[in-house]
């Protein structure tokens, strides 16, 4: 039996975390690349997800969103890989022209330095939303927050990433 997604059409639901992972791995990946402007931290960071969701399948594939589970697990860790390192600086400077997203995607010239002003939670809601068109209660589900605050943040961004544009 799948789960049905928001466009009414049904997701068979992986049974086994082998097919869960071939699905979903490059699913989680792109937008956490996108989000954090880091692909290798975000590849470790998915691959981290992927290894406690396989030790805790049982309970992660009765979730009903169990990308959504593995992408908040993924950008938790990533998130605080980026604060112990104390890196965030140094890492939106060297951000490239490109985001190797694995299909990258052709940004206009001066977003990718505008998202980069943002903070990384605003980001990450920004590029989950107008990127990836994921709806406010899919980006609260996966990162973890709530929808009012997903609401705030891509308000705040949006109106960030209009004054850098502007500038």
């Amino acid at each position: 039996m799948g789960d049905t997604m928001d466009d009414g059409s049904t997701w068979a639901r992986p049974a086994r975390f082998e097919d869960f992972y071939s699905v979903s791995w490059l699913e989680v990946y792109r937008p956490l690349a996108a989000s954090i402007g880091d692909s290798d931290l975000a590849r470790e960071a998915v691959d981290e997800a992927m290894v406690r969701a396989f030790a805790s399948w049982g309970n992660v594939s009765a979730a009903s969103n169990a990308e959504g589970w593995v992408y908040r697990v993924a950008y938790r860790w990533a998130v605080d890989r980026l604060r112990r390192r104390s890196t965030e600086k140094r890492l939106l400077s060297r951000m490239p022209a490109r985001a190797d997203t694995a299909g990258s995607i052709d940004v206009e010239p001066g977003l990718i330095p505008a998202l980069a002003s943002l903070t990384v939670e605003q980001r990450t809601v920004v590029v989950l939303a107008c990127v990836f068109d994921w709806s406010e209660a899919q980006i609260a589900d996966a990162t973890g927050v709530r929808p009012g605050t997903v609401k705030s943040r891509l308000h705040r961004g949006l109106k960030r990433l209009r004054e850098e544009m502007n500038a």
